[in-house]
């Protein structure tokens, strides 16, 4: 799995620069626990299928997305609401179509619609029992963060 994320960080890192407009700085991956709950309000999910299956998803604090949309929408947002959730999937879709770009030289893939999960502290279901889930954590606006979550596993290993 570890040779598919390096895709992931430099697709995540130029969608924010050109999507949003502003730089992140991915820091140290780690490998989470599928059953471990985590810290964060909203999640968008991405499912990939084809010759792998997996999914993508990023994972932030309500602040975090609030703030992303109303950069995105140019009006302020006090919840998380229909134009967060339609941002933040937006996001999570143009990862997960380029970095399918990029690897498409390895296997073919089909992505899914965006999946929103909401709630504090919320558990997502990780649905492939073999493979591990890598979270790469970035920094953004100094002082913020959020996380990309793959999964990802070629079909027959």
């Amino acid at each position: 799995m570890e040779q598919y994320i390096q895709p992931f960080v430099e697709v995540c890192t130029c969608v924010f620069k050109d999507f949003v407009g502003t730089k992140i700085t991915a820091t140290c991956p780690y490998f989470s626990d599928k059953k471990v709950g985590n810290t964060w309000d909203i999640s968008a999910l991405i499912s990939l299928s084809g010759q792998a299956q997996g999914v993508v998803a990023i994972s932030m604090k309500q602040a975090l997305a609030l703030q992303l949309t109303g950069m995105l929408t140019g009006a302020s947002h006090g919840a998380l609401d229909e134009d967060t959730m339609d941002t933040l999937g937006e996001i999570v879709n143009i990862i997960a179509g380029r970095a399918k770009q990029v690897l498409e030289n390895t296997f073919r893939l089909i992505i899914s619609l965006p999946t929103i999960v909401l709630g504090a502290e919320h558990t997502v279901k990780w649905p492939m029992r073999r493979s591990k889930l890598l979270c790469i954590p970035f920094t953004i606006f100094e002082h913020e963060s959020f996380v990309l979550s793959v999964a990802i596993q070629e079909i027959g290993v």
